[in-house]
């Protein structure tokens, strides 16, 4: 028996309300590969550029082709997303302990805790907690995100914007996704 996908998991009963096109996105138990096209802005500034240039996220663009690769191992996501020539990656696993019930993403030693939510056939994740090394960090000192995915003329859609007090925007990213082969 295979396993459940991640955000299924996670999600629970509300993952049959999600639309097919973004449910086919995350119905992964090992590798999926999609292409779309999307585009990319990047905060001004010493702060913003510097963490963006810590998570490796990509260059500005304002339109380029987007290939994104999921590897499932042992019920953990590696998402290795390309902008151009540009790709940084990120892992997704389920929270434990007081992240339970939560979706985490790690970029480096940086560990993001987020609510999965449906809202009007979108997908959007919601910041809970962060922490560095393991270590809580207060949430008055996190990064900001707007994170949704949706689906608009029949294709998965993203959008994930991050910024922070202090740097203002750090990265803006979004476009569009289809399920492909290698």
């Amino acid at each position: 028996m295979s396993e459940i996908p991640l955000y299924k998991r996670i999600m629970g009963a509300a993952w049959q309300d999600l639309p097919a096109e973004i449910r086919a996105m995350h119905d992964v138990c090992g590798t999926l590969h999609a292409k779309g096209r999307g585009s990319v802005e990047r905060g001004q500034g010493l702060l913003a550029g510097l963490a963006a240039a810590m998570v490796g996220f990509p260059q500005a663009t304002a339109d380029t082709v987007v290939r994104l690769r999921f590897v499932v191992v042992k019920g953990r996501e590696t998402w290795i997303r390309t902008f151009g020539p540009d790709s940084f990656h990120s892992e997704q696993f389920a929270g434990e302990g007081r992240s339970e019930g939560l979706l985490c993403e790690r970029f480096g030693a940086l560990t993001f805790a987020m609510a999965v939510m449906l809202d009007q056939g979108r997908l959007s994740l919601g910041l809970r907690r962060w922490s560095a090394f393991g270590i809580p960090l207060p949430m008055a000192l996190c990064p900001r995100s707007t994170a949704f995915e949706a689906v608009e003329d029949g294709r998965f859609r993203f959008h994930v914007e991050i910024a922070h007090p202090l740097t203002g925007l750090i990265v803006r990213y979004r476009g569009w996704l289809v399920v492909s082969v290698p």
